[in-house]
């Protein structure tokens, strides 16, 4: 595993704070200003031979960015044209200057402020707090028509950038260019995909910005977790690795249980059993061999086998049934020391008395839900408009938890504040029992000792990292088939 820091995300108010910072260290405002625009002019040379390009500029700090970008590429022989939406005698402070500075045509955004074969889209930045309004709106509606010739500048404009979500209508772009760090609406739906590819530029904000600003969302990998990863001691056996419990459904239903297991097993579980109802026994035995089994048909009988200290961690939901039955079994296992990750059934049971599970709520508790299962759990945090990043935070706050919100931007929100936000997953994880097999691999991690936290942070991108590793065709089967190599890779 490299040695590189974790990446931190930075929100629109932070990046704001980095900006002040540097000046105060030093660096003038303007030369902030003048080096993204030479940076934006860069990429686009590197990628386009010169061609006629459009330059759209707001009225603020992102229209300044424009009048760079636009006076660098005519310096460089491009045929060039501002189309702005402050007027050159409306703007203040450094976004003035840099209108003064360029000395090529220009004028008010119009109709035809899409025709050109490159158009940068400098309007607005990751700061705007209203929706698009005028021709700007109009302007972002058109824009999905012709987004392979569009290069925004921070994020497309009309996009939040702390919550990536649109705000009104919002530009496509193929390409853009930020700086220092990137926000978190370039990894968080519909942002990532509003964005294309994201570059980074580095225009002289000191690093030492990023420990003043202290952010507390980064970019899920291996820096953020690695030094928290399980390492196989010299002398290390089976029960110095944990052992995993996963609670089994009745004899229909018992698929979900044995991925989770397998998942716990693969990930480096020492041990795993599957606790099952002796209905289930006979099915659970045909398919099982190094994952063991026992007898499980109620709560009492969890707390049984929990009793033995070295069973350090618990998986509850998958293919386990809703109701009564699932809830006194989450109890249970939330009045033990052990590790429990609740995912699927376990989460439905709880929706109706959602304050149970509120008041167990404990260090080693991981919540694994989709979308629908949050939205019940945590009715209106999803529809508050604070983007999924704050919901996800709420809810683990909430539930004095660990929160893996899944999706194609799976956040995990620790209860203290931190967060992550994880890209690395397929479009083929969207296949039955996916999630089943990440809510065992989470668990085989804390079985192993890691903290919660860092334990479904990696467990969610080495989830998807086995996934791309297999690529199309992918069923859950394959992924704990995958998770060697992934390991291997790292």
């Amino acid at each position: 595993m490299t040695s590189a820091p974790p990446e931190a995300l930075l929100t629109a108010a932070e990046m704001a704070r980095a900006d002040a910072f540097a000046v105060q260290a030093g660096i003038p405002s303007l030369t902030l200003m003048e080096n993204a625009g030479a940076a934006i002019a860069e990429e686009i040379a590197r990628r386009f031979t010169p061609r006629p390009a459009i330059v759209l500029t707001g009225p603020g700090k992102n229209g300044g960015d424009g009048w760079v970008v636009a006076r660098r590429l005519k310096k460089k022989g491009w045929k060039v044209r501002v189309d702005w939406l402050g007027a050159p005698d409306t703007l203040k402070g450094d976004a003035a200057e840099m209108a003064r500075r360029y000395d090529g045509p220009a004028g008010p955004i119009s109709p035809d402020s899409l025709n050109a074969e490159v158009i940068v889209d400098a309007l607005f930045g990751a700061g705007l707090d209203r929706p698009l309004e005028g021709e700007a709106e109009r302007l972002a509606r058109a824009a999905p028509a012709v987004r392979e010739r569009i290069v925004a500048v921070d994020v497309p404009s009309g996009l939040d950038g702390t919550t990536g979500e649109p705000r009104g209508s919002a530009f496509a772009a193929a390409l853009t260019l930020t700086f220092f760090r990137r926000k978190p609406g370039h990894l968080l739906m519909p942002g990532r995909a509003l964005c294309g590819e994201v570059v980074v530029r580095d225009i002289g904000i000191p690093d030492a910005a990023l420990e003043a600003v202290a952010p507390t969302q980064w970019a899920n990998g291996p820096a953020l977790w690695r030094a928290a990863f399980p390492k196989l001691a010299v002398d290390a056996h089976k029960y110095t690795r944990g052992h995993t419990l996963v609670v089994s459904g009745d004899q229909t239903h018992t698929g979900a249980a044995r991925l989770a297991a397998r998942g716990a097993l693969r990930i480096g579980s020492g041990l795993v059993t599957v606790a099952s109802p002796a209905d289930a026994l006979s099915v659970n035995a045909a398919h099982l061999t190094a994952i063991m089994l026992a007898k499980c048909d109620r709560a009492a009988d969890l707390s049984m086998l929990l009793e033995d200290a070295r069973k350090n961690a618990v998986v509850i939901g998958p293919g386990s049934g809703t109701g009564a039955a699932t809830r006194a079994n989450v109890e249970a296992a939330l009045k033990t020391k052990a590790g429990v990750v609740l995912d699927a059934d376990a989460l439905t049971s709880l929706a109706s008395t959602p304050d149970v599970l509120f008041a167990l709520g404990r260090e080693g508790l991981v919540l694994t839900p989709h979308a629908g299962e949050f939205e019940r759990l945590f009715p209106g945090l999803l529809a508050s408009g604070q983007g999924r990043l704050a919901a996800a935070r709420a809810g683990a706050k909430r539930a004095n938890a660990v929160l893996v919100l899944k999706g194609a931007d799976t956040v995990i929100a620790a209860a203290d504040g931190r967060a992550a936000i994880n890209e690395n997953a397929p479009p083929t994880l969207a296949t039955a029992g996916a999630g089943d097999v990440l809510s065992g691999m989470i668990a085989g991690l804390l079985a192993q000792g890691m903290p919660a936290f860092e334990a479904a942070c990696a467990a969610v991108w080495l989830h998807g990292a086995a996934a791309a590793a297999f690529g199309p065709g992918l069923i859950a089967e394959d992924l704990p088939e995958q998770v060697p190599m992934v390991l291997q890779d790292i």
